[in-house]
């Protein structure tokens, strides 16, 4: 029976008008533009508020602006340049050719990873190139805050040290000769694609490849100063428990984004994330009950972080239970690695991780992606990856072979990069800091300064203070009988 136009809403009719072309799925542009902002609220003000807030108050400004740097600097590289490296046409197996997303006729065009296109041994396809029904626009958004975000992360690894103008000459170099690369191979159509690793949204990519830069860059660039590494505490536990709420939640874009459509899917890979997450923190927590007599609110964000990682490879490709399973391992394995093997081991004991992103990154996305291959279930792997007839190998397939490969990829490749990278910066500029800011934080290196408070340890300068009205007593010039609170 034929539809009365009439009765079908005027925004569900075709071709009312020159915006809305017949391949436009609203309800698919819509959440893909809000996974995007979900993804970038995760980096600004997610983990800027955390870095900020999780150092030690001399390094509060510095490490809250290494953050906000690299977002921006990336958000520019990646139209320039490194979409089209990352998702554009084929130059070498694990590269795309590089060129700018800039052009109206490109962004306002349907969305298509031109190398994704997968073939039978035969010839014949398998897998039609992936065109979601959203203009390329979204596409480009939605991957520049997933490239944003790596580098902030990789930046956990240097906080407390690195020079800032190296940092400044890291991040676009990183992005378009490290990132770029894993994206390609991974996700764009390069050959770990079409072999078939999995990697839902990004534990490779993004976490392996962040966790392995970072504790890579950190030996190039040297330790924090003696007494940093002894002492670095949080400067606002409350506020860093903000950052990491806005993390937190800002998984389910992350995840969820990762199908590129609202789909059933895309619904999987929520509630697996949350339940993941929730499972890994308490995990975490109750490990650190059991040794350490107390729980650490530290130690539960890093729970919380590292169950978030495991999960993001098999996101919506493993079911709740697994979801469970990685969690438990997520709190577990990452913990053993930072509270025993670290402490014990001389190379992780010589090397200046800060944020422990080797153990939170690296581990945790190491270890969802070989997870992903036992539990990634054949239903679910249908709905989502190019090669017909996948499944983890609880269900009869080779796919823990290839997760095992492909992460050895990831590491190989940011090892050797990495290096690189900061030998050739370290020969034009210093990597760490003069020691003279490095003693003195923030107002060396900014000229700004966190909070208008006396404290942190630092010497009372009476240069500074004295005479004046509105300056608190310092602690050990209290009145006799005061207690001096460190």
């Amino acid at each position: 029976m034929a539809v009365n136009a009439s009765a079908v809403p005027l925004a569900y009719q075709a071709r009312t008008s020159a915006a809305v072309p017949e391949w436009l799925n609203k309800g698919d542009n819509a959440w893909q533009m809000t996974a995007a902002t979900l993804v970038g609220l995760q980096s600004v003000p997610g983990l800027v508020i955390l870095y900020g807030s999780i150092v030690k108050k001399k390094w509060a400004v510095n490490s809250a602006f290494m953050a906000l740097y690299a977002f921006a600097a990336v958000v520019i590289c990646w139209v320039v340049w490194a979409y089209k490296m990352s998702f554009g046409e084929e130059l070498l197996p694990f590269w795309g050719k590089a060129g700018p997303a800039l052009g109206q006729r490109f962004l306002i065009g349907q969305a298509s990873l031109p190398a994704t296109q997968h073939y039978y041994r035969n010839g014949t396809v398998e897998t039609a190139m992936a065109t979601p029904f959203y203009p390329m626009a979204s596409l480009v958004w939605y991957q520049g805050v997933f490239a944003a975000i790596t580098l902030i992360l990789v930046a956990g690894s240097l906080l407390g040290r690195m020079n800032i103008r190296a940092w400044m000459m890291f991040v676009p170099l990183w992005l378009t000769f490290s990132y770029t690369v894993g994206a390609f191979s991974l996700w764009g159509g390069g050959f770990l694609y079409h072999w078939g690793v999995m990697d839902f949204s990004g534990g490779y990519v993004i976490h392996l490849s962040s966790g392995v830069a970072g504790i890579t860059a950190a030996f190039w660039v040297g330790p924090r100063t003696k007494i940093d590494r002894e002492r670095f505490p949080p400067n606002n536990v409350l506020l860093m428990l903000a950052g990491a709420g806005m993390l937190w939640m800002g998984w389910s874009g992350f995840n969820g984004g990762g199908p590129y459509s609202a789909n059933i899917d895309s619904s999987m890979a929520v509630i697996n994330t949350n339940i993941c997450a929730a499972t890994s923190l308490l995990v975490w927590t109750w490990l650190d009950v059991i040794f350490f007599g107390k729980p650490s609110v530290i130690g539960a964000v890093q729970g919380m972080i590292t169950g978030l990682v495991c999960i993001t490879p098999g996101a919506g490709l493993v079911q709740g239970w697994a979801a469970i399973v990685m969690g438990v391992l997520s709190g577990s394995v990452p913990w053993f690695t930072m509270m025993v093997i670290h402490k014990k081991w001389w190379l992780l004991q010589s090397i200046d991780d800060t944020l422990g992103v080797f153990h939170t990154h690296a581990v945790a996305g190491y270890l969802g992606g070989i997870l992903t291959g036992l539990f990634a279930e054949p239903v679910l792997c249908s709905l989502f990856l190019p090669v017909t007839n996948s499944r983890g190998s609880v269900y009869g397939g080779p796919q823990i072979l290839k997760q095992i490969v492909g992460g050895a990829f990831i590491v190989g490749w940011n090892i050797v990069v990495t290096s690189i990278i900061c030998i050739a910066i370290g020969l034009i500029i210093p990597l760490r800091m003069p020691e003279e800011e490095l003693l003195i934080g923030d107002d060396a290196v900014h000229g700004e300064e966190a909070y208008a408070l006396w404290g942190d340890g630092e010497k009372y300068d009476n240069t500074k203070h004295s005479g004046t009205s509105d300056d608190l007593t310092p602690p050990h010039k209290a009145s006799s009988g005061a207690t001096q609170v460190v």
